[in-house]
């Protein structure tokens, strides 16, 4: 079997890249700028060129068919309909990495099926998502392009862990701030039911889905089972760093709202704010025996030492810690001016 990854060395697909290089009967070509060669398994051959040069990939790709195609960096409509007319006729199965933020906002129930309607007005990466699903969507029903549908959720790898409210630059700014003994800022009051999967235990579903026939025409979400609260996801991360969690509770509304800089508006209001359980039977039917077998604080301990021993991992972000500086000063400001006046 011979597959083609369209990136491969992401947090999502690096995983995956280093399944696959594992698993007998696999011949995988990653097709990237090679940015990141030192990453690529031995026996992973590189094909080294920009995706979205039409031309140069198609003349980098002259001749070659597959029986998987991956793409991980696909976020745009032009770039789906780029792909199809690259893979046409290419290839066996053509899988394309959605996101579970697409499901329908406000969610008229927490649990999630493939079923559940995609509709996400707070988050214009979610309906580009959701633009590039109706497109593959119309090409496997009008002319039959063998295409897969997979929408993570949260996965995270050995470079950062999940955290409610971060900087561009991903949880060193938060992990930083709890090891100073900063107040952390977590939106609402903490309890809002998150799903984080470990992208080892996403890779195990994914190559799965791989060359399966049921595969086809599908559409998968892939998440673990293991549903926590943003408090206990911040305080697994504190306990593991041996700190005292200093959680600072504020409204998920206020945030977006003087945080347009981290694009809380979508990320939060459209995703993260939103308790989600996500059913997973469907990719259990599909892959029989799958199990998310990375808890949370066996993964969280992983990348946590991994990043403390990584000290290109740990980019500051002044202007985020002093952005959370503010915010707290402000709501004790009001909150002290709120008390005074009832004395």
């Amino acid at each position: 079997m011979k597959a083609l990854f369209i990136g491969g060395t992401g947090t999502i697909s690096s995983a995956i890249t280093r399944l696959v290089a594992q698993t007998p009967g696999w011949e995988l070509y990653l097709l990237n700028r090679g940015t990141r060669k030192n990453e690529v398994p031995q026996g992973v051959k590189t094909i080294i060129a920009d995706i979205n040069d039409e031309a140069a990939a198609e003349m980098a790709l002259a001749g070659m068919s597959f029986d998987v195609v991956c793409d991980f960096i696909g976020f745009l409509p032009e770039q789906v309909e780029r792909d199809y007319r690259l893979f046409k006729g290419r290839t066996k199965q053509y899988m394309y990495i959605s996101s579970a933020s697409a499901y329908q906002k406000p969610l008229s129930s927490p649990y999630i099926t493939e079923g559940t309607p995609l509709a996400n007005p707070y988050w214009q990466y979610s309906r580009d998502k959701i633009a590039c699903e109706e497109l593959l969507m119309r090409h496997y029903r009008e002319e039959g392009f063998p295409i897969t549908i997979i929408r993570p959720s949260h996965t995270y790898c050995e470079r950062g862990v999940p955290t409610a409210v971060h900087g561009p630059k991903g949880s060193w700014s938060v992990l930083k701030r709890m090891l100073e003994g900063k107040p952390v800022i977590i939106p609402g009051d903490g309890t809002t039911l998150w799903t984080v999967t470990h992208n080892t235990d996403f890779a195990k579903a994914f190559v799965g889905l791989m060359g399966n026939k049921h595969a086809i025409g599908e559409a998968f979400q892939i998440t673990g089972d293991e549903n926590l609260t943003w408090n206990q996801i911040h305080e697994i991360i504190a306990d593991i760093l041996g700190v005292e969690l200093k959680a600072y509770h504020v409204s998920s509304d206020f945030l977006a709202s003087v945080g347009p800089q981290y694009d809380l508006y979508g990320g939060l209001l459209g995703d993260k704010a939103c308790t989600v359980i996500f059913d997973n039977r469907k990719l259990k039917r599909a892959v029989p025996g799958f199990v998310a077998t990375t808890r949370f604080d066996q993964g969280a301990r992983m990348a946590i030492e991994h990043i403390l021993s990584h000290p290109e991992l740990q980019q500051e972000e002044p202007e985020f810690d002093a952005w959370c500086d503010r915010i707290i000063e402000v709501i004790e400001e009001a909150k002290q001016k709120l008390l005074n006046n009832h004395s």
